[in-house]
């Protein structure tokens, strides 16, 4: 789960990490109230949304006058902001942060994350602060630098100390690096956090260290212990059709192609994209229905799949171990019937009670498309889509 600047600033204030003073605003008027509340004289009127690039697509302005931070309030809300991030079609800014100025010396960068590779917490540290991360590890990758904790051992001042000496700081700025990571370290632990990244984290001219951004994501497997994150979540920067997915719990991802996949198994589901491409198309997304589905949860990603105005074609996948093919079979029909068919549909069902599920197809006068195996179902589905089209 991703949150906002702002509510990952408040989470990181909770542990003693040093970030600027600033109020969130939804309206013009909280804005100028926010900056009055500040005092200036200078502020950073800053755009929230679930994306990053935001200063370079003019999310993200220093202004010196109250009217200058209703003008700039004005112009952002209700605005959309097209980042790198965000795909073509941009996002809605519903909120605003209005934030103290810091007077800047240098920008550094700066972030924690779980390494899957190694089982541990990792630090990523670089002197390219300000920086697509991205653009600095593919032309400079030297000036990354990469700290791990040992969970045995735990957090430990050494590791803040070598943090601070490869950022290039000095006297009092390798302590307060060394409290710093600390706290981002607990922070991390406590919250379940899956990614924390800081960037810039800046040395103001007074010599002290600052995180000027924060971005926070939360492991979702883990919010039913943190009441107080899941309540920052903000619904409206998420793609509707994987709003309703979760609530089925589905894993459904949205994607820009043509054909509608479902399928169950996460590494079925990521073969059947990649044989859909290799017959030139492209998926619309990924959908997971899981091992142990129900014909209602079969019935919800249908329909998730065929609201979804970019398809033209859908691919049924199922292999049967856990998950029965006379349960997708009826799901499929179900959903069918209730929200009609207008696009063709291929189904490759293979397993537990297949028999039963291809049976249930066919008795159903359904307009559905058979296929054997993967690579039949794959071809029928690019050709049916090309002949339509």
């Amino acid at each position: 789960m991703n949150i906002h600047e702002y509510q990952a600033k408040a989470v990181l204030g909770e542990f003693g990490v040093p970030v600027p003073k600033g109020v969130p605003a939804f309206t013009p008027d909280e804005a100028v109230k926010a900056a009055e509340t500040l005092g200036g004289p200078v502020w950073v009127v800053k755009a929230q949304i679930h994306a990053g690039g935001r200063g370079k697509a003019g999310g993200v302005k220093v202004v010196k006058s109250l009217d200058d931070v209703r003008a700039e309030a004005t112009r952002l809300l209700g605005s959309t902001l097209v980042t790198h991030q965000t795909g073509p079609h941009g996002k809605q800014v519903n909120r605003l942060y209005v934030e103290d100025g810091s007077a800047i010396a240098r920008e550094l960068y700066l972030s924690c994350l779980v390494d899957r590779a190694t089982s541990r917490i990792a630090f990523i540290a670089s002197t390219e602060g300000g920086m697509d991360i991205e653009e600095v590890a593919a032309t400079t990758p030297e000036k990354i630098q990469t700290f791990h904790v040992d969970p045995a051992a735990g957090f430990s001042p050494y590791i803040g100390r070598n943090i601070a000496y490869a950022l290039g700081l000095e006297g009092d700025q390798v302590k307060q690096c060394v409290k710093l990571i600390a706290g981002l370290y607990k922070a991390v632990e406590a919250k379940d956090m899956s990614l924390l990244e800081i960037n810039p984290l800046i040395v103001t001219e007074a010599g002290d260290l600052l995180c000027l951004d924060a971005k926070v994501n939360f492991d979702d497997n883990a919010l039913f212990r943190h009441k107080d994150v899941a309540e920052l979540r903000d619904e409206t920067e998420e793609d509707p059709k994987e709003r309703e997915a979760k609530e089925y719990d589905l894993n459904y991802v949205a994607l820009d192609g043509t054909i509608g996949c479902m399928v169950n198994g996460a590494g079925l589901a990521m073969a059947t994209m990649d044989i859909i491409k290799l017959y030139g198309e492209e998926p619309a997304n990924f959908l997971d229905v899981g091992g142990g589905a129900t014909a209602e949860r079969v019935t919800a990603a249908f329909k998730i799949i065929t609201a979804d105005p970019n398809v033209q074609g859908i691919l049924v996948n199922i292999f049967g171990g856990i998950m029965r093919c006379d349960v997708i079979a009826d799901g499929v029909v179900t959903a069918v019937k209730e929200v009609g068919l207008e696009v063709p549909l291929v189904v490759r069902l293979e397993g537990t009670n297949v028999a039963e599920g291809k049976k249930i197809l066919e008795e159903s006068g359904l307009n559905v498309i058979p296929a054997d195996d993967l690579d039949d179902a794959a071809k029928k589905v690019v050709a049916a889509v090309k002949e339509a089209a």
